[in-house]
C-alpha cells in the first residue's frame, strides 16, 4: 500500500485569504478595482492563482467580477445590508434560543469568558477597537458552534463576510461599541438564565440596532 501524500495548501487559497484580509482591514476598499498585474507581482506570483482567488471572493461576494474589466471590491448597498442583517438576525436568533435550551454549563461559561474579554477590551479610556472585533467575532462564532448545526454555520460564515465589509463603519459610530457590549451582557443573562425566548429577542435586538448603526 503506498503511502498517503497530503497535498499542501494551495496557492490560490493562500492568495484569497490574503486579499480578504486586505478588503476586511480597508486596504483595498469598497469600489476599488484590484490591480492584478501590481499584486502579481508584489507576491511574485503569475495571475493565474490570483484570478482563482478572485473567484473564490467573488463567490463569497467581497468581490464582484466584470467580463473582460477585470475585478472590484464589492460595494454593499442600503438593501444588501438590510437583507444581510436580516438574515443574520434570524439564523443567530435561532442559535441563541438553541444555546440557552441545550448548551452545558461549561459551554455557557465559555460564552460568559467571552464576554468579559469583551467588556475588557471596551474598558472606558482604554478602548482596544481591533481586539473588540475580534472578540465579538469569536463570542458569535463559538455560540454558532455550541448550537452546532453545520448548514446554519455554513450560512452565517457566508453573510458575515458582506457585512464585515461594513463593520467597521458600524462600530466606530459614537457610543456604539457601548450598546453593542450591553447587548451581549443581556444575552448572555438570557442565555444563563435558560430562557430561549429571551436569548432570542435579545439576539434580533442586537441585528436590529447594528443594522441602525450600520445605514
Amino acid at each position: 500500500m503506498s503511502a498517503l501524500t497530503l497535498t499542501p495548501r494551495a496557492l490560490y487559497e493562500e492568495v484569497a485569504e490574503l486579499l480578504r484580509q486586505r478588503i476586511f482591514r480597508r486596504e483595498l476598499e469598497p469600489g476599488s478595482w484590484i490591480d492584478e498585474l501590481r499584486i502579481a507581482e508584489e507576491l511574485g506570483i503569475s495571475r493565474t492563482p490570483l484570478r482563482e482567488a478572485l473567484k473564490v471572493l467573488a463567490a463569497e461576494g467581497l468581490v464582484t467580477m466584470k467580463l473582460r474589466r477585470g475585478a472590484y471590491v464589492t460595494e454593499v448597498s442600503d438593501r444588501d445590508l438590510a437583507d444581510v442583517y436580516h438574515l443574520l438576525a434570524l439564523l443567530e436568533s435561532d442559535a441563541a434560543g438553541v444555546v440557552a435550551t441545550r448548551a452545558t454549563e461549561p459551554q455557557i461559561a465559555e460564552l460568559r469568558a467571552l464576554h468579559e474579554e469583551l467588556e475588557a477590551a471596551a474598558r472606558p479610556g482604554q478602548v482596544d477597537r481591533e481586539h473588540f472585533f475580534a472578540v465579538n467575532e469569536r463570542f458569535h462564532m463559538r455560540l454558532l458552534a455550541i448550537a452546532d448545526n453545520r448548514w446554519r454555520d455554513q450560512m452565517v460564515a457566508d453573510l458575515r463576510k458582506v457585512m464585515k465589509l461594513n463593520r467597521h463603519n458600524s462600530l466606530l459610530k459614537a457610543g456604539r461599541i457601548e450598546e453593542s457590549l450591553a447587548e451581549h451582557r443581556a444575552l448572555v443573562v438570557a442565555i444563563e438564565a435558560r430562557d430561549a425566548q429571551a436569548a432570542e429577542a435579545r439576539m434580533r435586538e442586537h441585528f436590529a440596532n447594528g443594522l441602525e448603526a450600520a445605514s
